[in-house]
């Protein structure tokens, strides 16, 4: 998973920044590693040079293979906050949509699985039948 950090004009990007950033995503996502092709993090300052309540806000958005891109994003009154708060909230959509896909293949799953059960118990009934007119000629 490829983690790509972009922040505006007003956050004095480090790497130091970037590299935390990143351990933070990584440390929040590990367990998609393998289902993610890239994350995406936006960090930006609402308020510019003007300081106010919950004014850094971090937007991630990460690409599942194979699926629409998952975007969220949190506001909080210092950057490490926000940063942390949208890595969790990430981690939860990733968390329901995987989920739901899982719950859709077992029940797909299952249904197969009724129908051969189904077409078995024809073919049984219908030998069953057969035998029974047989024993009785």
């Amino acid at each position: 998973m490829k983690i790509q950090v972009n922040s505006d004009n007003h956050i004095d990007s480090t790497s130091r920044l970037e590299d935390w950033v990143r351990s933070t995503v990584e440390g929040a996502l590990a367990h998609y590693d393998e289902h993610l092709t890239r994350v995406e993090v936006h960090l930006s300052d609402e308020n510019g040079d003007k300081p106010g309540p919950d004014d850094m806000r971090c937007q991630m958005e990460a690409r599942p293979k194979g699926h629409q891109p998952v975007s969220v994003s949190h506001k909080a009154s210092s950057l490490d906050q926000a940063v942390e708060g949208a890595a969790t909230k990430l981690n939860h959509a990733l968390e329901h949509m995987f989920g739901k896909l899982r719950n859709k293949r077992a029940g797909a799953n299952a249904l197969a699985t009724e129908e051969t059960s189904g077409n078995t118990d024809a073919l049984l009934q219908e030998e069953f039948l057969e035998n029974d007119q047989a024993l009785h000629s």
